[in-house]
């Protein structure tokens, strides 16, 4: 698997990864987001489609959030998403960022905590929509 940081991503193929494991895709979503990202990173077999996407905000400080990060249904279950995730810390260090939080679903505890190293922490969260 090739891994890059600020590897090239374009709108079509991230909407199409989006909805390879039911995503919503929104049409220019990476156009709009990628001027306001640290980085990303992106997986891609040899000569292959975008197998994994992680994106990387920040305050333009400390923090990086680790944001839409996915991987390929066809390619889960391969380290992908920890490397994602490795690399993504790694290009937010680079940057001077001292933390990096990370939102998720309860189903992904294990992933984010034992395979990541995240620590619990708390947080609060406020629905600004619906």
């Amino acid at each position: 698997m090739d891994y890059q940081w600020r590897g090239a991503a374009g709108d079509e193929e991230l909407a199409e990864l989006t909805r390879s494991h039911g995503g919503q895709d929104k049409a220019g979503w990476w156009t709009r987001v990628r001027a306001h990202s640290l980085g990303w990173v992106t997986a891609r077999p040899p000569g292959g489609v975008l197998a994994g996407f992680a994106n990387v905000a920040w305050d333009g400080g400390d923090h990086a959030f680790l944001l839409d990060p996915k991987v390929r249904p066809s390619h889960q279950h391969q380290g992908i998403g920890t490397e994602l995730v490795r690399r993504a810390a790694d290009g937010a260090r680079s940057a001077g960022c001292t933390w990096l939080h990370v939102d998720f679903e309860a189903r992904l505890r294990p992933f984010y905590f034992d395979a990541c190293g995240f620590s619990p922490t708390e947080a609060g969260l406020l629905r600004l929509t619906g």
